[in-house]
């Protein structure tokens, strides 16, 4: 059987729809860990309607939970220094006894990054922040001080204390599908690779062979990267025909599939895919 957890992106929906779910969630134990996303606008129509604060969620959401490992799929690097983001992690890490899982990509959605005058730049800029990102939050988290002169980023005898509840750090959660430098950048420093809602078990084998090539490269065994997958949660969807969707990824080679809802949010909704997702042996 393979593993699930559930996504609930924070828009179109109040905080009080949210927190339900989750704590639903946190009692069945199909699912192993639940996640949110980091943007300000929201992703689905309608554009303008309203959208929570993913960090400020997770500290409130993984105080309310006992159980679920927990996340944000993924924290956009642009948005914050990751001087910045490597404490909220270790900070959210403590808040959770060790449930945190810091999921890392470039950036991309231009609306909300215009209208708050945060640079974007283009793909290579943003691929190269990332990279840069990527290791001083992995450094930061892992060593006792770090001295980093990058393009994008600078810092000097940086500290950051206390350390995680887990070691040697909380687990490193790559989102993305770019072929040449995303899965480069995953190959190196993920623990986890997640892609969104591939459009076939065969589109997922073709990057999952670019992962593993990339791999190869940097001297990294493979299976040491744990693959995720997001599928549709529709709230309207049958539980059994959504359960279903998931076993030709697992016999592909996924790992985790990772059900984003897209509201209402409702927690009556995860019994019945759960208990589906039993019976389909998923």
């Amino acid at each position: 059987m393979g593993r699930h957890a559930i996504k609930t992106p924070p828009q179109h929906g109040p905080w009080q729809d949210f927190l339900d779910v989750w704590l639903e969630a946190d009692r069945i134990e199909v699912f192993e860990s639940a996640w949110t996303m980091d943007h300000f606008y929201p992703l689905t129509p309608p554009l303008d309607g309203p959208h929570l604060e993913s960090w400020a969620m997770l500290a409130a959401l993984g105080q309310a939970t006992s159980r679920l490992r927990l996340g944000c799929m993924v924290n956009g690097m642009h948005y914050r220094h990751p001087a910045v983001t490597a404490n909220a992690a270790v900070t959210v890490d403590h808040i959770t006894d060790g449930r945190f899982e810091l999921g890392l990509g470039a950036g991309w959605f231009e609306p909300e990054s215009e209208a708050y005058g945060i640079p974007l730049g283009s793909l290579r800029q943003r691929m190269d922040r990332f990279d840069e990102g990527v290791e001083i939050i992995h450094r930061l988290l892992t060593q006792d001080y770090t001295d980093f002169d990058g393009e994008y980023y600078t810092i000097a005898n940086a500290r950051c204390e206390p350390k995680a509840v887990q070691r040697p750090h909380p687990p490193l959660v790559i989102g993305g599908k770019g072929k040449r430098r995303t899965l480069r950048t995953a190959a190196g420093w993920a623990d986890q690779w997640d892609m969104t809602f591939p459009d076939s078990p065969d589109h997922w084998r073709e990057l999952d062979e670019v992962l593993r090539s990339h791999c190869d490269d940097v001297g990294r065994d493979p299976s040491e990267i744990t693959r995720s997958i997001h599928l549709g949660f529709p709230a309207d969807g049958d539980p059994v025909g959504i359960a279903a969707t998931a076993p030709p990824f697992f016999d592909a080679g996924v790992d985790v599939v990772v059900w984003s809802m897209r509201g209402p949010y409702r927690p009556e909704l995860l019994a019945p895919l759960a208990e589906a997702i039993r019976t389909e042996g998923g």
